[in-house]
């Protein structure tokens, strides 16, 4: 995943086409929240098939770089950002603004960046915090299930 965020053709959207990015970011985004939304059921339902450890990280990790490339895009448009200019500084701003540290070397200026922004941390705190807590959930009930079935042998 992080060998296609620097690989992918992102220089082609931004301001040059700022209905297919805007279209991108919305459906990628939904999809993910739909895909994490379905995990954290299968935890809750607790359905043995399922494998929320591996699924869950990798929606995390791609939502990651959806918010990086969204930002990477918008720094292209004059005005949006103040310090982003590489793929390395809008990954580091994605995650520096999903664990709340806020250093202020990079700064939304524009709008469509505070917009954005604004929506990270709501993802964050609604998505990314529920599919956490799912997944330490199920990893608990599984070490607490373990010592069970031994006393059951």
């Amino acid at each position: 995943m992080v060998v296609a965020y620097f690989l992918l053709p992102l220089d082609h959207l931004g301001p040059q086409r700022p209905v297919l990015s805007w279209v991108l970011f919305a459906v990628l985004l939904t999809v993910v929240a739909v895909l994490l939304l379905r995990q954290i059921r299968h935890v809750l339902l607790d359905r043995p098939d399922s494998r929320p450890g591996v699924v869950i990280s990798l929606l995390i990790v791609l939502s990651v770089h959806v918010f990086s490339a969204t930002y990477y895009a918008l720094a292209k448009q004059p005005g949006e950002f103040s310090g982003l200019h590489t793929r390395i500084d809008a990954l580091y701003f994605t995650v520096v603004t999903l664990a709340t540290v806020g250093y202020g070397d990079i700064t939304p200026r524009g709008q469509a960046s505070r917009v954005v922004t604004v929506l990270q941390i709501t993802y964050s705190f609604v998505f990314l915090t529920a599919a956490a807590t799912a997944l330490t959930t199920r990893m608990r009930d599984m070490v607490v299930r373990r010592p069970e079935r031994g006393r059951l042998r």
